[in-house]
């Protein structure tokens, strides 16, 4: 079973940057909207952003909203996510998977994500 790899968390101070990257092998990436998911303890995956297939669209969520930007580079195979003024709110384990945007589901297995850091 593919799953994404996910990479490009740490540590950082609020207000800074970071870029996360999704590796993910699967055969049918490039017709698949991916989006980046987060998880805080005790709370359930939410999606941040998601980009379409061809990268032509892209959604964000009020919360991250002017501070992150979605890519993708389909011969890679991979999706990034660029995040400025990062706030201690944004800590959490983030998580690349397709995503069917009509139901609000991710459609493809989990991968390990990659720790946040904020420190304020």
């Amino acid at each position: 079973q593919v799953r994404p790899i996910e990479s490009g968390g740490g540590l950082v101070q609020a207000g800074g940057s970071l870029t996360l990257s999704c590796a993910n092998p699967d055969a049918s990436f490039d017709y698949r909207t991916m989006a980046w998911f987060r998880q805080t303890p005790g709370n359930e995956r939410e999606m941040v952003a998601y980009i379409n297939s061809s990268g032509s669209a892209t959604f964000y969520e009020d919360s991250v909203k002017g501070r992150v930007t979605i890519s993708r580079d389909n011969a890679k195979k991979s999706v990034y996510l660029q995040m400025h003024d990062l706030k201690s709110e944004d800590t959490a384990v983030y998580y690349c998977n397709s995503y069917r945007v009509n139901s609000g589901r991710a459609l493809g297995s989990w991968g390990q994500g990659t720790q946040v850091t904020v420190s304020s």
